[in-house]
């Protein structure tokens, strides 16, 4: 399947930056590629417009038309855990909606890109059944991992390695986001490449999500495991 999801080894890792980047990519490949952000939440209000940031991240650096009503089911105004967010709005996220629109997608276009929430634990219903990792599960799409550069990534990034693999989903490769090149994040990425010889990119620290536009990892193994992955199969 030409299809993948970008999910995180934590909040605030970068995925809405590298799906953003990874979506330009591939379209300057030709193909048609479409995000997908099942659930997001926390509502931007900035000089009276309201807007959710990871959507419109999309819009604004795609370089194909997008279609507004596919890129999401669920927007929350609380920026909170999905299920959370939900409850707090008297609603219940439908999994099986969610499951049902990535298939619908996976007819129309060459590449769907689905951006995690959180990391892949987070839970998606008040009870704690359903976790976004079940619907990955039943998506049976394999993932992209973004991880941090800095302290802690070890542990995160290998204990959600751990968990995918647990699962049987394949791990496509990650994405080492923010590095500054300091001696411990190289350290970092190696340590974790060591337990786990995956295709891989780094991405610099970006100060502005606008930098993507200049941005590639067009020669890194990540995207061209991406590429010979989407080619083959499309």
């Amino acid at each position: 399947m030409p299809h993948f999801w970008v999910v995180g080894t934590d909040t605030d890792v970068g995925k809405t930056c590298v799906t953003t980047l990874l979506m330009r990519q591939l379209q300057e490949q030709g193909l048609r590629v479409t995000p997908y952000k099942p659930v997001q939440t926390g509502e931007v209000i900035e000089q009276g417009q309201a807007y959710y940031y990871d959507t419109t991240m999309y819009e604004t650096y795609s370089l194909q038309n997008l279609n507004e009503v596919e890129l999401n089911d669920y927007s929350f105004k609380e920026p909170a855990s999905p299920h959370f967010a939900a409850q707090l709005e008297g609603q219940q996220i439908d999994t099986m909606r969610l499951l049902q629109q990535i298939k619908r997608l996976q007819h129309v276009y060459d590449v769907v890109i689905c951006e995690g929430a959180g990391g892949i634990f987070v839970p998606l219903d008040a009870n704690g059944k359903e976790t976004l990792l079940d619907v990955i599960t039943q998506s049976q799409l394999p993932v992209v991992v973004v991880a941090r550069t800095k302290l802690g990534t070890i542990n995160h990034t290998l204990l959600t390695l751990e968990a995918l693999t647990a699962r049987g989903i394949d791990v496509l490769g990650i994405v080492f986001n923010g590095d500054t090149g300091s001696d411990m994040e190289q350290n970092n990425i190696a340590t974790i490449l060591q337990h786990r010889a995956l295709p891989y990119a780094v991405i610099p620290k970006l100060h502005d999500i606008s930098h993507v536009v200049n941005y590639s990892i067009k020669h890194t193994s990540l995207f061209e495991r991406l590429y010979q992955h989407e080619t083959t199969v499309v």
